[in-house]
């Protein structure tokens, strides 16, 4: 479940399917990952608070000079989609937002000349 308990589904990577079976060890029911003083099942305010806990140490570890959050991950996961060329729309359903003008926002590199549009239009005109 997403934000406003909107259904989501989205597809498991080799690696994150790697460590839902570890987490998940030889059980065969229940709830895959548990708060572990509670035995309850986490939630998405759980995970947020793990990942951020995480993130913060990477960043320390790193000897990063400013705070990195897993907010700021996301805008550089959406800039990244972006710079790898994946489609707007594309990057509107990975980040799960209703309006493609919001992906504008998290895009770190919608100043950078380099990938301005008119470079695309000229290549298409030209045949290259």
């Amino acid at each position: 479940m997403g934000k406003g308990n909107k259904p989501a589904t989205m597809p498991i990577t080799v690696q994150v399917l790697r460590v839902l079976e570890a987490c998940r060890g030889q059980r065969t029911r229940g709830r895959l990952i548990l708060r572990p003083v509670s035995g309850e099942p986490i939630d998405r305010r759980d995970v947020y608070r793990m990942v951020a806990r995480m993130v913060a140490r990477m960043a320390k570890a790193a000897g990063t000079p400013r705070h990195i959050s897993p907010h700021s991950l996301r805008h550089a996961a959406i800039t990244n989609a972006l710079d790898a060329g994946v489609p707007l729309r594309d990057a509107q359903i990975l980040a799960r937002h209703a309006d493609p003008r919001t992906i504008e926002h998290y895009d770190r590199a919608r100043g950078n000349l380099e990938r301005h549009g008119v470079h695309f239009l000229t290549a298409y005109v030209a045949g290259v």
